[in-house]
């Protein structure tokens, strides 16, 4: 399955155009940007006080569980990672939009929702290009998250009390991921294999410079994608 690049150019430009929202300064963390008439406006996300239990009635939890173990040996233990992280953060966003649709998430902008929506499509092609790979070699594709953090991913979302935690949350993952591709460019042996990575590790990058500017950090901290972040295949529970 063909993955779309998305748009290129400067980080104002595609935000204007896929987030529908202008820029304006923002004054911290907490910061989401919304356009209005043409004109940016800046504002304090407001957070919801009271229990928010997110992983109660959400996938991230049903994702987690893996029906047998499945041994995934040499290059294709790092495409079963790829797989994994990339079901986490369907779940974990699939879970946001529904938080923010019943209200759970406090006050949350066009341009947060936009980007999960967007964002999830494109992670959920991410996993079926990764799943065909196993396929191909003879391995069952992975549906679930056989991830040792994946209790914690989910208690980090169900804490959530605003739209900037779950931004958050969603700039963590998008970090691990853009730097665990980035990685396999140089790990994996297989030519298809070193090719996908090397053409989603910038979406993800793009996905987090979004994010970072969402949460009024500035988009691109680094001149160079660093990898300490990168997740081990040693993180599979399979």
């Amino acid at each position: 399955m063909s993955t779309a690049p998305p748009e290129r150019g400067g980080w104002e430009p595609p935000l204007a155009s896929r987030a529908e929202e202008t820029e304006a300064p923002g004054p911290g963390r907490r910061t989401f940007l919304l356009g209005a008439g043409g004109a940016g406006a800046a504002f304090l996300l407001a957070a919801c006080s009271g229990e928010n239990d997110l992983s109660s009635r959400s996938p991230v939890d049903k994702a987690s569980v893996i029906a047998h173990r499945v041994d995934y040996p040499g290059d294709l233990r790092t495409v079963a990672l790829a797989v994994a992280l990339e079901n986490q953060v369907v779940g974990v966003y699939t879970s946001a939009l529904a938080a923010a649709r019943e209200g759970r998430l406090g006050t949350v902008p066009p341009a947060l929702t936009s980007f999960l929506t967007r964002a999830t499509a494109q992670h959920t092609d991410h996993a079926k290009v990764w799943n065909g790979v196993l396929t191909r070699a003879g391995k069952p594709a992975l549906t679930g998250v056989p991830l040792s953090d994946q209790k914690e991913i989910t208690a980090t979302l169900a804490r959530a009390a605003s739209a900037a935690d779950a931004a958050a949350l969603a700039l963590q993952l998008e970090e691990q991921a853009a730097q665990t591709y980035l990685m396999a460019t140089y790990s994996v042996g297989g030519a298809f294999e070193t090719e996908t990575a090397a053409t989603i590790a910038p979406v993800e990058a793009m996905h987090a410079s979004l994010l970072r500017f969402l949460l009024g950090q500035y988009p691109v901290p680094d001149a160079f994608l660093p990898v300490d972040r990168a997740a081990r295949p040693s993180l599979l529970t399979v």
